[in-house]
């Protein structure tokens, strides 16, 4: 007889993607409770994804041409030679490589395996999370080009700081033996081509059906981010009174800042989704200065990250690298104030 209590329902929830859920789950909130308000939010949500269409399709091909060359095979040159020559390109590639939260995982733990000084790798985390090509094509169309060149600037400036702030104490007892049993791992997600890139992938079938598979999985990455920020910003500008906006992080003063680097972490869902909320945050009276601290603190602590480099170093060093991200996001934070 068939077992009829096993049931195929699980295995299908499994496979649904929970970012869609949610955006179903909060559109059906709003029609229940605020029926009117519906459709134009629903709306509202359609039209921010065709305003940045161009950017997300520039994106995504610039993602699957980064994996389809073999470009992230670059990076692993800014971990050679004099330690500070390294904390500088390691703290440049870190904010332009195309590398996702669990790839850095296996990627880091191979150079400090390897002996690369924490001080290089401190500076690649701490500008990794926060910006590659695609990330800067997604802001540049929402919060402009000024303010990607801006975040760029930043993620870089970080990056260098937490290095040579690290390189600084490296022989004091925050930083002594700052490893836990470092193994390789990761999730799989890893370029497979090691060595000199191919920037003319399309001459290999085997880097073709990897770039047609990485630009369809952050297609649908994108698209599912993407969706539930812009409902979000939607709902934010409908909803939240544009007085209390400014009047918690409105301004030019350091409070806002400080603040917005405070609920960056809580708040952030990851780069992608972060850039229409800060542009409704805007929009509702928040300080350019607290939008920057906003993206940098939150970006650098978000989860995925942060697992990163909790998996690979003890806690004192990880409170370190939460110490770094602060005041660097903080320092950013008031120098776009005043330029912005």
């Amino acid at each position: 007889m068939a077992d009829l209590t096993q049931s195929p329902t699980p295995a299908f929830w499994s496979k649904v993607s929970k970012v869609w859920v949610t955006s179903a789950v909060i559109l059906a909130l709003v029609f229940l409770l605020d029926r009117p308000q519906g459709l134009p939010i629903l709306t509202g949500t359609f039209e921010a994804m065709g305003h940045t269409a161009i950017f997300i399709i520039f994106a995504v091909l610039a993602i699957g041409y980064l994996k389809a060359t073999g470009a992230e095979a670059v990076v692993a040159e800014a971990f050679k030679g004099r330690e500070s020559r390294m904390i500088f390109l390691a703290a440049a590639l870190g904010g332009l490589a195309p590398f996702c939260s669990c790839e850095v995982i296996p990627f880091i733990a191979a150079l400090l395996v390897a002996g690369v000084p924490l001080s290089a790798v401190m500076a690649f985390w701490l500008a990794s999370p926060l910006m590659d090509p695609a990330m800067f094509l997604i802001t540049s169309g929402t919060l402009g080009f000024d303010f990607a060149v801006a975040k760029t600037l930043s993620a870089v400036g970080l990056g260098m700081f937490g290095g040579f702030a690290t390189m600084t104490l490296a022989k004091t007892a925050l930083f002594a033996d700052p490893l836990r049993e470092v193994t390789q791992g990761g999730c799989g997600c890893g370029s497979p081509f090691k060595g000199t890139p191919n920037w003319r992938f399309w001459q290999e079938p085997k880097r073709v059906a990897v770039f047609k598979s990485a630009a369809i999985e952050n297609l649908a990455f994108l698209a599912k981010w993407l969706f539930l920020a812009y409902l979000l910003e939607n709902i934010m500008l409908q909803y939240v009174p544009a007085s209390m906006v400014s009047s918690v992080l409105g301004g030019s003063g350091v409070g806002p800042v400080i603040l917005g680097a405070l609920v960056g972490a809580p708040a952030y869902l990851n780069g992608y989704a972060a850039v229409p909320l800060v542009d409704a945050l805007l929009t509702q009276g928040m300080s350019n200065g607290a939008a920057m601290s906003f993206m940098l603190a939150g970006g650098v602590s978000c989860i995925p990250a942060a697992i990163a480099v909790w998996a690979l170093v003890k806690p004192r060093v990880f409170a370190a690298y939460l110490g770094f991200a602060f005041i660097g996001s903080v320092t950013a934070g008031l120098i776009w104030n005043v330029v912005a």
